[in-house]
């Protein structure tokens, strides 16, 4: 499976895909951040992500998009900017016919390290290890995208059979769009 990880932000938005089963490492496809320009109008910047986005999809052909979901913050224009980053993306996964799954950063953590308070620098060093990278994915918003994406490998098919199995969901989209 070919997972696309989006770790949202309007500066930076981080972009990773992998390849690979569960239980196994994986293999990094590629890896970038999506940068806007803070100065820039808002509607400009969503469409410079959006766009940018468009690109890697396009460009990478993933089969899933796993976005990291907002989470609460002190900083309210911070959580508001990565709602709107947050949203471009699961727009163009779907826009592309994609579908799409959202993690909590500790969700994220914890499958990669094996605990949902590790900090960045944790994070970073596993997802080197996991994908047998030479050297550490920079910044940081790309190792957390990779890290988004490895938690989908291993633990979305895993989600979508428990949730089929007991009826409580609606099966993921079928390429083509929503049903």
């Amino acid at each position: 499976m070919r997972v696309m990880g989006i770790d949202p932000g309007l500066t930076r938005c981080g972009v990773g895909v992998v390849e690979g089963r569960p239980g196994a490492p994986g293999r990094m496809i590629a890896v970038d951040v999506v940068r806007t320009d803070p100065e820039a109008p808002l509607a400009d910047r969503l469409l410079a992500l959006d766009e940018g986005l468009r690109r890697h999809i396009e460009s990478h052909r993933p089969e899933t998009v796993a976005v990291e979901r907002v989470f609460s913050q002190h900083n309210v224009a911070s959580v508001i900017g990565t709602a709107q980053a947050s949203g471009v993306a699961l727009l163009a996964a779907a826009r592309a016919g994609l579908p799409t799954a959202t993690y909590t950063p500790s969700e994220a953590k914890a499958a990669i390290c094996g605990n949902g308070t590790a900090d960045k620098r944790q994070v970073t060093a596993m997802v080197t290890r996991i994908l047998r990278l030479s050297e550490a994915p920079r910044p940081a918003d790309a190792a957390d995208a990779l890290a988004i994406a490895i938690c989908h490998l291993w633990r979305g098919g895993m989600k979508a059979r428990l949730a089929a199995a007991d009826g409580s969901r609606t099966p993921p989209p079928r390429k083509g769009g929503p049903r």
